[in-house]
């Protein structure tokens, strides 16, 4: 573990926790209001993802132009904005999407900037620590900011906007360089080129599968638990979730002996464990019964999408740049987030039971996860 690589470990734990306790700063915030409509957390949600989308033919490039460790710097700050706009009482949905841009110019740097540090042995290891890292960010971040936020909205805000600018500072120790990228492709010109190997598509739908199902678990559990479970706070909440991401923890470690690059579709089991799981959830009635399928979910989760992203930082490293293969990636499975947790709103907006919405949410990815297996059965095992 080089200095470089230990900076960013650091630098990314901060800004994840800082995003996820900003999240449920905001679900706090909505669960203290008087009659919140079931509508908005989902909506909540997809104002963070639409800048996913929407950013995607430029973040690539922009994290491949420049030197990795100034975009880190710049995307932090502009999620600081945003957290300050919630701080001054701007409407949520457009704060939130303001910190939703900041993540979208980060993810390509964090994940681009990791074959510039390691090379390609150290690879799966080197994610599963970012991994790893990660979620605990997302753990910690969860329930400290829903605590903090139960005390006082304000204290957490200015508890998120320091670790920005912490996470900011620590980016300057990075060593990384600009490749001077002077006429790069349009965005949708590379995207062909990069799916004509099953390889490439397996990683992109994989990813897309993976993170539209989290997403669309992680709000329907804010309905489904005081439904079924009687949790009525953020803090309840977020720590019923805390299993999830422990489980990710787990996976995440556990992964790089049991799945090398080498053996990629190896992940398709795992993929059909997470969903048989997300389906037994919905069967579920009891805290500790839901918090221990909650950590399986995790678990088969790490296992899924650590591998996943490995193989799509090499295959970008040798093709278009790995700062444009994971914006192109971020592009369809924030699609397919946006997709999924808008459906979800849709469905909640018509008062479709939460229970009945897992149930099918695991389903529906359980018959997805089979139909890639088997249509891109070409990438070598």
């Amino acid at each position: 573990m080089n200095k470089s690589f230990l900076a960013l470990l650091i630098a990314q734990f901060l800004s994840a926790f800082a995003d996820n306790a900003i999240l449920f700063t905001v679900i706090a915030l909505v669960m203290q209001s008087a009659n919140p409509a079931n509508w908005y957390i989902p909506a909540l949600q997809s104002s963070f993802l639409i800048a996913f989308v929407l950013l995607a033919p430029w973040v690539g490039i922009f994290a491949d132009t420049f030197p990795k460790a100034r975009v880190l710097i710049a995307a932090n700050l502009l999620k600081a904005c945003g957290a300050g706009l919630l701080f001054l009482n701007v409407e949520p949905l457009i704060a939130y999407a303001i910190v939703g841009s900041g993540a979208a110019i980060y993810s390509p740097a964090k994940y681009g900037i990791l074959p510039e540090l390691v090379n390609h042995d150290e690879l799966v290891k080197a994610n599963s620590w970012i991994e790893g890292s990660t979620i605990l960010a997302i753990l910690l971040g969860m329930t400290i900011g829903a605590k903090v936020a139960d005390a006082s909205i304000h204290g957490a805000l200015i508890g998120a906007i320091s670790l920005f600018l912490f996470s900011a500072a620590i980016a300057n120790f990075l060593n990384s360089k600009a490749k001077n990228i002077t006429a790069p492709h349009g965005f949708f010109v590379q995207m062909p080129t990069f799916f004509c190997s099953a390889r490439a598509r397996f990683v992109i739908l994989g990813g897309a599968l993976f993170w539209a199902s989290a997403a669309t678990l992680r709000v329907i559990l804010v309905a489904w638990s005081p439904l079924v479970l009687d949790l009525h706070s953020a803090t309840d909440i977020a720590q019923l979730t805390l299993f999830l991401a422990i489980g990710i923890v787990v996976g995440s470690a556990i992964v790089p002996r049991l799945i090398p690059l080498e053996h990629l579709r190896r992940t398709r089991f795992a993929a059909y464990g997470m969903a048989i799981l997300i389906i037994t959830l919905s069967f579920t009635n009891t805290i500790w019964m839901a918090r221990s399928v909650l950590f399986f979910i995790g678990t088969m989760g790490g296992m899924f999408i650590v591998p996943i992203n490995a193989a799509l930082q090499e295959l970008g490293n040798k093709t278009i740049g790995s700062g444009q293969a994971i914006a192109l990636q971020g592009f369809f499975q924030n699609l397919a987030m946006l997709s999924a947790v808008g459906s979800y709103s849709f469905a909640a907006s018509q008062n479709v039971n939460p229970t009945f919405a897992m149930l099918s949410l695991g389903s529906l990815f359980l018959i997805s996860a089979v139909i890639v297996a088997f249509f891109l059965r070409r990438v070598r095992d």
